[in-house]
């Protein structure tokens, strides 16, 4: 991995989780942050070279049945043995936008993300209940940490 690059995985299939995907990016784009650059794709889009690439991760996604959206299932699916051993110590951030309590997709990413060895830089965002426009300050700041910390050389 070279540069400092953050690559935000995001499933934003509404008009809300749009809002919130573009606060994560807004965040992460910051003009007090210098030196990072910050590429942002959907689950679909996003192949194991795209993670090679990254220095950090932000992963965005809905809470689906309980579970992660299958778009950032299909990410894993197609990213984790590619991505194995290259990728040990990743820092990544995660960020659920949950109609219930984000428990179980919390407990899947994590559990895949642990398989991998990726690190995380904190406890994740949780987007509880119904949509509130305190979650879009959230996100910003979530994007701004990662960056900065990333610019900091934090992780």
């Amino acid at each position: 991995m070279t540069g400092k690059r953050l690559l935000i995985v995001a499933h934003a299939p509404s008009e809300n989780t749009r809002r919130l995907r573009d606060a994560l990016v807004e965040g992460a784009r910051d003009p007090a942050v210098e030196g990072v650059e910050t590429i942002v794709k959907s689950p679909f889009e996003t192949q194991p070279d795209d993670l090679l690439a990254a220095r950090a991760l932000l992963l965005f996604t809905t809470e689906n049945l309980g579970y992660m959206s299958g778009a950032l299932k299909d990410f894993f699916d197609r990213c984790y043995y590619p991505c194995l051993e290259q990728t040990q110590g990743l820092p990544y951030a995660l960020c659920v936008r949950a109609g219930h309590d984000g428990t179980g997709t919390c407990r899947a990413v994590e559990s895949i993300a642990g398989g991998l060895r990726w690190r995380p830089v904190q406890a994740p965002l949780v987007c509880r209940g119904p949509f509130d426009e305190d979650f879009v300050g959230q996100c910003r700041e979530l994007g701004l940490l990662l960056a900065a910390g990333l610019e900091a050389g934090v992780f």
